[in-house]
């Protein structure tokens, strides 16, 4: 990193710390009747206020102390979009512990070696995630209780997982007072694990200061006000939601959690929306895809004339923003990050003189690009020698990104020195331009990782596994484009001579499954004779790629 130079003394307060707990008292004092709704899986609609949830997370905080939850303690959580999370959002790392965000996707390999990295010191989880708890628990070395997530009484649920401690129960025998710690703003405020590449999990671990800032600046680019009700799709499990609900909070908007939901059953979503006048949101084209496939079907279409949802994970093709915005008013607002970028780096809104040059054509066309970096950020592509390249849209080289809310390493994880460059930038492993507006263009990944509905998965991994089926010579597993989960494992597999015609996909899918999720399976397994190689006798994905690109489609 850049030496620091001392420049002559200012007169402010510069060492009130930016404590996250802040954002919630501070909402509290300004929006104490503003709405918090969750949707529950029965379908009822709980609401409550700024002012009821603060006094939850109170007693939170107090029920933690009296666990014996401790500064620095990692706090694990599996659960949906609810008010609870919300809650632990605020109440676990305002005591000074950190909150182990717990993807519930993850295979229990994957998932209790997150829990052990982390030393998790307990768990939260809802009861209807019980499953996965009790799947993992017999390989957790330091988790010494769950805390349920529930309305029932304890006496009704029925798991092996012990202890087990309510949740509305903690609360309920809690103080309502807390004397919150002043936390140092650099201590860890959430970690989130990323298994982006080939290998284990790796965690990256939040600071106060960093959500703080990212906030502000999620805010500022998401227009959000008071006036506005943000609508939570992206699991808060995932990036901390990607930090809206503490943007939301931050200037007060009504805040709308979906809970459980299903890609495959939009409408509740979608009736909740247009019922509690949604203006903002966040999520992925693959959730907006067939929302916009159920909106066409309904014989009276939304107004949701002036909304608009960040949209990432993946490019959203032009006919989903264009469809949903013909249909309903609502605007697509393309954005980029990752993990390990809190995750907001770009946001891609229409310059004003790009609003009079552009013909409507190139107007779409260029909302399809990540878009514009956040004003605190540092970004730049770089060829394979590390030398920067010009902002001309043409030169592709790899994306570089450093600043306040931006990891600068990986928690206890040796041998990732290689992401991070001397000048404090992280290396994010994507590929893009960036043009002479300032805005990017991711083109390709530089290791072939395949990203499903927002989720990454490793094609390496996957081909390793494949390979060690005893009937399997040869395996490339490669990314291919899906009109819902915009992207999805296609394996191309070569079998022993022996075994042709022996073999099924089926056969395939079972010997993966043993490592790999349910959603994380190839949909198709195609028995070839050979796979295309480079010179150099290396798998050419980008010729698989191009030769299957309509194979979902």
């Amino acid at each position: 990193m850049r030496e620091v130079i001392q420049g002559f003394p200012s007169t402010m307060q510069d060492n009130y710390q930016l404590n996250m707990i802040n954002i919630i008292k501070h909402a509290t004092r300004n929006w104490a009747r503003q709405e918090i709704v969750t949707r529950k899986a029965d379908g009822e609609v709980f609401r409550y206020t700024y002012k009821d949830a603060y006094e939850r997370i109170k007693r939170l905080a107090s029920a933690l102390n009296t666990l014996g939850v401790e500064i620095g303690d990692r706090i694990g959580v599996l659960e949906w979009n609810t008010h609870r999370y919300y809650e632990m959002d605020f109440g676990i790392p305002g005591v000074g512990a950190v909150l182990l965000q717990l993807n519930l996707r993850l295979p229990p390999k994957d998932l209790s070696y997150v829990i052990n990295h982390a030393e998790a010191k307990f768990i939260f989880v809802d009861e209807t995630l019980l499953s996965i708890a009790e799947a993992v628990a017999p390989m957790c070395q330091t988790v010494k209780g769950y805390i349920v997530l529930t309305d029932k009484d304890l006496s009704d649920i029925k798991t092996n997982l012990s202890p087990l401690y309510s949740y509305e129960e903690l609360l309920r025998e809690a103080s309502p007072e807390y004397d919150w710690p002043n936390l140092d703003e650099k201590s860890a405020y959430a970690a989130c694990y990323t298994s982006g590449t080939t290998g284990v999990p790796k965690g990256v671990y939040y600071s106060h200061r960093d959500v703080y800032l990212h906030s502000t600046a999620f805010a500022m680019n998401a227009e959000l006000t008071c006036r506005d009700c943000f609508l939570q799709l992206v699991p808060m499990f995932h990036a901390m939601g990607w930090g809206a609900p503490q943007a939301a909070t931050m200037v007060g908007a009504k805040i709308l959690l979906p809970g459980r939901y299903a890609a495959e059953d939009l409408g509740p979503i979608v009736e909740l929306m247009v019922e509690e006048k949604v203006t903002a949101g966040d999520g992925a084209p693959a959730i907006f895809l067939p929302m916009l496939r159920y909106i066409e079907k309904m014989e009276k279409k939304p107004d949701l004339k002036g909304a608009r949802f960040l949209s990432g994970a993946t490019e959203p093709p032009v006919a989903l923003m264009k469809g949903l915005y013909d249909l309903t008013g609502a605007e697509i607002i393309h954005a980029y990050g990752a993990t390990e970028t809190t995750p907001l780096v770009t946001v891609n809104k229409l310059k004003p003189w790009l609003e009079e040059e552009l013909s409507e054509e190139d107007k779409w066309d260029l909302k399809r690009k990540q878009g514009y970096v956040l004003v605190g950020l540092d970004v730049k592509i770089v060829d394979a020698s590390g030398k920067e390249l010009p902002h001309d849209g043409k030169s592709v080289g790899e994306v570089c990104i450093r600043g306040p809310w931006i990891t600068r390493k990986y928690y206890n994880v040796p041998g990732t020195e290689d992401r991070f460059t001397e000048d404090g930038y992280w290396k994010s492993g994507d590929v893009g331009t960036i043009d002479e507006e300032g805005y990017l263009k991711i083109t390709d990944r530089i290791k072939d990782v395949i990203k499903s509905g927002g989720e990454w998965i490793s094609s390496v991994d996957m081909e390793n596994e494949i390979v060690a089926h005893p009937a399997v010579l040869e395996a490339a597993v490669v990314g291919v484009s899906h009109p819902k989960w915009e992207e999805r494992p296609l394996a191309l597999v070569v079998l022993r001579e022996e075994y042709k015609g022996k073999v099924t996909e089926d056969d395939i899918r079972e010997h993966l499954s043993n490592k790999f999720a349910k959603w994380q399976l190839p949909d198709k397994v195609l028995f070839v004779d050979e796979l295309a190689k480079t010179s150099v006798g290396k798998l050419d994905k980008k010729v698989m790629r191009k030769a299957y690109k309509d194979i979902y489609m």
